[in-house]
């Protein structure tokens, strides 16, 4: 299964150093977390709930 990278609305800046792309991997496996920089340097993995906990920490976190 090819996995469908897709780059953060989010990622950009100053010499667009912060560039995140989300990919949903394989039925049961979760949610891959990369830095599109460097597309070969690997993902983290993450469950759909571990996922929403982050999400919710960056809410709570820009909230302010």
């Amino acid at each position: 299964m090819s996995v469908q990278w897709r780059k953060s609305s989010h990622s950009g800046g100053a010499n667009d150093q912060h560039c995140v792309e989300l990919g949903r991997l394989a039925p049961g496996v979760g949610i891959g977390v990369r830095d599109s920089k460097d597309p070969d340097g690997g993902h983290l993995t993450l469950t759909p709930a571990q996922f929403a906990g982050v999400i919710a920490q960056i809410k709570q976190h820009t909230d302010r």
